[in-house]
């Protein structure tokens, strides 16, 4: 795939874009990368506030972490919850976006999930009442029925139950087209800002985006392509580890198409997009990169220099 074979789409079009803090987790290296130990890290959580201009609408890309259990299935609220201490953000995603922006979460029209993990999808409703929620294509097959059928399920029923389902979604349907090297993409507003993508391995359904500033740079929202920027970068690889009943797991589902979808982020930001990570702090530690560091505010810049230097939630 040589990168004179693949273009973005030229467009004055734009959309303004804020990073949200959305919580954090205590993870373990050797579950990310393959040969390292298994020490304990805070990984934090990101996602991100979208608003569209010309047609006034508000968006939010992934929700993050909360710290209450009753905003998970069971199987996360009454195990992973407290296992991972996790820790949501200070100030709550709606309060962060009305802050910042004066913009309420009866504002929001629209939640676009990267995928159903439980550190980026949760119920929306009763914060977010006028908002619809998108997953990519595939995901309501691998996660139906969820707990109301199976209280061990990690998938909540609340979206994915075909009978007690209580919130207002919708899978993506297009129209697919090719973008820069993805062969799966819709132009979600219609006017080349903003592409949403299909991008498989981490599970099904998952899917990254693409958005065009008004200075004219283009921003990747990675979400869980990847863990890293080791990853992403290539320095590392991806992990499987033991389970405690003795079976292998890897957080990508199918490792071969997280790879191949690696390798395409990689070629678009040698076409000098910007690629922010669900959970990546690398850009935040070095601050070396102008763009990402303008989705931030003074605030939220000050909390993360010193949460990263402790280790600790914010």
């Amino acid at each position: 795939m040589a990168d004179s074979q693949i273009n973005l789409p030229v467009t004055d079009a734009y959309v303004q874009v804020q990073l949200l803090n959305g919580g954090s987790m205590t993870a373990e290296y050797h579950k990310l990368h393959q040969g390292e130990l298994a020490e304990q890290f805070r990984l934090y959580n990101w996602a991100f506030y979208i608003y569209h201009p010309t047609s006034q609408r508000h968006i939010i890309w992934d929700l993050g972490l909360t710290s209450v259990p009753n905003d998970y299935p069971p199987a996360i609220g009454n195990g992973v919850l407290k296992e991972a201490q996790f820790k949501g953000p200070r100030q709550s995603i709606a309060e962060q976006i009305e802050r910042r922006n004066g913009i309420t979460a009866e504002q929001i029209d629209t939640i676009l999930l990267s995928h159903a993990h439980f550190d980026h999808c949760r119920p929306v409703q009763q914060t977010f009442p006028n908002a619809t929620a998108f997953f990519g294509p595939g995901t309501s097959k691998y996660c139906s029925p969820g707990h109301f059928a199976d209280s061990s399920s990690i998938w909540d029923g609340r979206f994915f139950d075909p009978e007690q389902a209580t919130e207002h979604w919708e899978t993506l349907q297009g129209p697919w087209v090719p973008f820069g090297p993805f062969s799966h993409a819709i132009d979600f507003l219609g006017d080349g800002s903003f592409w949403i993508i299909q991008a498989p391995g981490h599970m099904p359904g998952n899917l990254c985006a693409c958005i065009r500033l008004e200075n004219g740079e283009w921003v990747m929202l990675g979400s869980d392509c990847c863990h890293s920027r080791a990853l992403l970068d290539g320095t590392k690889e991806f992990a499987s580890f033991k389970l405690p009943d003795g079976s292998t797991f890897c957080l990508h589902v199918d490792v071969s198409a997280a790879k191949d979808t690696l390798a395409r982020m990689r070629s678009i930001e040698s076409l000098g997009v910007h690629v922010a990570l669900a959970h990546d702090t690398t850009w935040m530690e070095e601050e070396n990169d102008p763009v990402l560091l303008s989705l931030l505010d003074v605030d939220f810049l000050s909390e993360m220099r010193a949460a990263l230097k402790q280790q600790a939630p914010f």
